[in-house]
């Protein structure tokens, strides 16, 4: 399945400029797990989690780096595309409710 970016209004990939922004390896790592998920591959925890409790479809790829923990929110659109949503540093156990309100902002739009 195709993976897409989530393009703001004026054509802004909000999170490859994140992605490409991170330092080392991360965004090599990321673009590893974005090639399995485009072959058909399911991922698994560690390197992704489900996040059906928020919506069905939305899952989460998790990185660690120097700084801390990373986050890459996807979303599985049935018969259309995986589309990454959302990437943020993830500073405490849940969402921040800052980026709760974005991640259900993007999935309306997509």
């Amino acid at each position: 399945m195709k993976v897409k970016y989530y393009l703001t209004s004026s054509g802004r990939s909000p999170v490859e400029e994140f992605i490409l922004d991170l330092p080392e390896n991360t965004p090599l790592e990321i673009a590893d797990a974005i090639a399995l998920l485009e072959s058909g591959q399911r991922l698994e925890m560690p390197l992704s989690r489900n996040l059906s409790s928020i919506k069905p479809g939305l899952h989460e790829l998790r990185f660690r780096d120097k700084a801390g923990q990373v986050r890459v929110l996807y979303f599985l659109k049935k018969g259309e595309a995986i589309y990454l949503i959302h990437a943020f540093r993830k500073k405490t156990q849940a969402i921040p409710p800052r980026e709760m309100d974005l991640i259900l902002k993007r999935l309306k739009e997509v």
